[in-house]
């Protein structure tokens, strides 16, 4: 279960924290404890990314991060996966990735874990909605559905063998069904 702390921080005090193990995101001036992964969590965030990755990193499309912290529009948070363009990835005047990523994805992905609450995952794809995301995905295992969150804040459920649409420029369709099928070793 995510478990929400009360502190009497502000954003920028937050961020001068070190990180933690699970990681704290920074909610509407509250500090909320991610849920630690478990075995299907786990294998989808590595899936997903794997396969976003193999895709849209050599020709320079976008890449996909997972448990990234991403700061804007007042709030801290950390998709279990963040992609972004690559023209808009945070680097360094040397060319390095900036460690900080002060912007909001482009696509951000959500897993679902048992226990979680489903309305503060959605606010949170919203939130990024809001702050300029292109899309948002949340999956949920346990109802075999990913609900798609596009631009305009609509949302759709997704829950068989439609093709879900993935960020614009990458060359790779999935359904619900072969996400989940991931789950079947």
């Amino acid at each position: 279960m995510t478990q929400t702390l009360t502190p009497s921080l502000t954003l920028e005090e937050f961020l001068a924290r070190p990180e933690t193990k699970p990681a704290l995101e920074y909610i509407n001036g509250t500090l909320v404890e991610k849920n630690m992964p478990q075995g299907e969590h786990s294998l989808l965030q590595g899936e997903l990314c794997e396969v976003i990755n193999r895709v849209a990193r050599s020709p320079k499309i976008a890449r996909a991060f997972p448990e990234l912290r991403c700061t804007f529009g007042g709030r801290s948070i950390v998709p279990d996966i963040a992609v972004f363009r690559w023209e808009r990835i945070p680097r360094t005047d040397s060319g390095k990735i900036a460690n900080r990523f002060e912007i909001p994805p482009d696509w951000a992905i959500e897993i679902l874990s048992p226990n979680q609450s489903h309305s503060q995952t959605l606010d949170k794809l919203l939130h990024c909605s809001q702050g300029g995301t292109s899309l948002g995905w949340l999956i949920n295992p346990a109802e075999e559905s990913i609900w798609v969150i596009r631009e305009n804040q609509r949302i759709e459920v997704f829950t068989t063998d439609a093709q879900l649409p993935v960020l614009e420029g990458i060359d790779r369709q999935l359904t619900t069904s072969e996400i989940l099928s991931w789950l079947i070793l």
